[in-house]
């Protein structure tokens, strides 16, 4: 692939697009892990844009934070799979559904302004939970899906059932076999194993909004080699962009992730990568 000098001498960075005020907004990833968008398949990034019918997907031993636009956060666990089926904000009310097709999730709601709604269902494969404001976790697997209360309310039910209201915290619903299950309550202890699921990870290399460290992964003399190494570490699902330097002798081609927030999460990142996709001798900078 030969890229135009015109784009290398405007700074040559694949990276998403980032823009304020979005629908939704990466704030976190723990790589691998991509956005499906029509033919797309492009690696998250903290602080890309998000828009409603993007597909988002997480490889194993990753986690992901996102942020919608009216406050709420939501984190997915390893090998999951999430659809933004709808992402409607308006000045007075937002308005979204979520697909979670694969893994676990959970979802937390900040407090809104006295003049603004939301209305946000979320489908559990084939569970749909109504969230008015709450923190509920979540997961999907073969033949089993669980909604689980933290704090709030909900209403949580399956197509041509009643729905239930969740209103204590850690009341449970079950899905198994697509057979409903009574409504129980789980164990502290067996909760906080669930939360771990959709946590990042300390020490794991994750990249936050803001972050000020990088890892150099590699380094050429000309664009072709870059782009080996670049198109190998983004196929995998980590965000590596471009950036062309200006040295003595001519133009050195670095491949790189930023956003990460700590120089020991970037040294945990390039230990990972290091000797994969291309990265012989990766290290961290700022």
């Amino acid at each position: 692939m030969k890229l135009p000098g015109v784009v290398l001498a405007a700074a040559l960075v694949f990276a998403p697009a980032f823009a304020a005020a979005q629908p939704a907004v990466v704030e976190g990833v723990q790589m691998p892990a991509w956005v499906e968008r029509g033919s797309q398949r492009l690696p998250l990034a903290p602080g890309m844009a998000l828009r409603q019918g993007d597909q988002l997907r997480t490889g194993a031993g990753s986690r992901l934070l996102l942020k919608l636009e009216e406050g709420s956060l939501v984190k997915l666990g390893e090998n999951a799979r999430l659809r933004l089926t709808e992402l409607a904000p308006t000045r007075d009310l937002f308005k979204g559904a979520l697909a979670v097709l694969e893994g676990a999730f959970r979802f937390t709601t900040t407090a809104l302004g006295v003049n603004r709604r939301r209305d946000i269902n979320i489908n559990v494969a084939t569970v749909t939970a109504g969230v008015r404001g709450t923190d509920l976790w979540g997961k999907s697997v073969p033949n089993r899906q669980v909604v689980c209360l933290i704090e709030g309310k909900i209403e949580v039910g399956a197509p041509g059932e009643t729905a239930v209201a969740l209103d204590q915290p850690r009341q449970f619903y079950q899905r198994v076999n697509d057979q409903t299950q009574p409504v129980g309550f789980v164990e502290p202890a067996q909760l906080g194993e669930w939360a771990k699921e959709t946590e990042i990870e300390a020490g794991k290399g994750a990249a936050r909004r803001g972050g000020r460290f990088r890892v150099n992964l590699a380094s050429a003399g000309n664009q072709n080699d870059a782009l080996a190494v670049y198109d190998q570490v983004r196929a995998a699902g980590y965000a590596a962009e471009i950036r062309p330097v200006k040295q003595e002798g001519g133009i050195v081609y670095i491949v790189r992730i930023g956003s990460l927030p700590s120089r020991a999460e970037a040294q945990a990142l390039a230990d990972q990568l290091k000797g994969r996709f291309g990265v012989a001798d990766p290290k961290v900078s700022t």
